[in-house]
């Protein structure tokens, strides 16, 4: 048995809860995860995981040697990475998951400044704005706005993306320009909503004087909604409503003339920016890296305030 992959194999059953979710993060087989782990459990002489045709969970001499197991793999990563230069020894896959618009408008314009500085590191990247099980898919990291609905796992506040109120040119030609939020309530007004993935429902928008006199809840009749952020922004664009989006993702297109910023005298509260990661897993030399580099770049970013 070898050890290392037995503890490996142990560690990431224990994070995911499943021998399959195991096995597709080593990229090894269903039968071999199992194998090192009962070589592990036959070595020590303890049961270290409760098994069902449903579900494995760990016992308590499991969870406590989890933890030491996690702190191992940790000490030897770090003892690897300490024998060459730093940047040369960040090497091997990261699975990180953001949301398609910062995907295309922010970090896959900069991975080129990423590659050449961490040549060593393969970057698989998602990019959708769907909410992925960042445990049970073995992801890495996933930055995402808003508040997290997922409490188990860490996370760290990145950024703050400032929002914005806009619409098409052609749709204010049919429209007019709203002069206060309950405009947008009645005809001839209409809004592309965002849907959440996980209800289904439209995410709400409340609008706040700058002098901050007043909060208005933004209701109206919607064209369209959508659960893709850059389907949402299309959708502004081309005309089809009005359009509550980061400033980050609409600055492009005012400066093409494509869309026209509204409510000056309004504004919408900020959008936090997180980057989250399991929870009792190890924070990688070439992770804590990406982070690093994530900050930097967001730091440079027009609308995105840092924490």
């Amino acid at each position: 048995m070898d050890r290392f992959d037995a503890l490996q194999a142990f560690a990431r059953v224990v994070e995911t809860g499943s021998f399959t979710q195991a096995a597709r993060a080593l990229n090894v087989s269903n039968a071999t995860v199992t194998q090192l782990v009962q070589q592990l459990e036959a070595r020590l002489r303890v049961k270290l995981l409760h098994r069902t045709t449903r579900q494995v969970r760990v016992t308590d001499d499991g969870a406590a040697y989890y933890e030491r197991v996690v702190r191992v793999l940790a000490d030897l990563e770090d003892a690897d990475s300490g024998l060459s230069d730093a940047a040369a020894a960040l090497h091997g896959r990261l699975r990180v998951d953001v949301p398609s618009p910062l995907a295309r408008l922010v970090l896959v314009p900069a991975l080129p400044d990423f590659q050449a500085r961490y040549p060593g590191i393969e970057l698989h990247l998602g990019a959708s704005d769907r909410m992925v099980d960042v445990i049970g898919d073995a992801i890495d990291c996933v930055l995402r706005g808003g508040e997290l609905a997922d409490s188990t796992l860490m996370a760290r506040r990145v950024g703050e993306l400032a929002m914005g109120v806009y619409a098409a040119p052609a749709y204010l030609q049919r429209a007019g320009h709203p002069a206060h939020p309950r405009d947008l309530a009645g005809d001839p007004h209409r809004l592309v909503g965002y849907l959440r993935w996980r209800s289904g429902r439209i995410a709400p928008v409340t609008l706040h004087r700058r002098d901050g006199g007043e909060s208005v809840p933004v209701h109206g009749r919607h064209a369209l909604a959508v659960d893709d952020g850059n389907a949402y922004l299309a959708a502004g664009v081309a005309g089809l409503g009005v359009l509550c989006v980061p400033r980050y993702m609409a600055q492009p297109h005012v400066a093409r003339g494509e869309l026209v910023p509204l409510l000056d005298g309004w504004r919408m509260d900020a959008m936090p920016l997180y980057l989250a990661f399991p929870p009792h897993r190890h924070v990688s030399a070439k992770l804590r890296t990406f982070i690093d580099w994530v900050v930097e770049l967001l730091a440079r970013q027009p609308g995105v305030a840092l924490p």
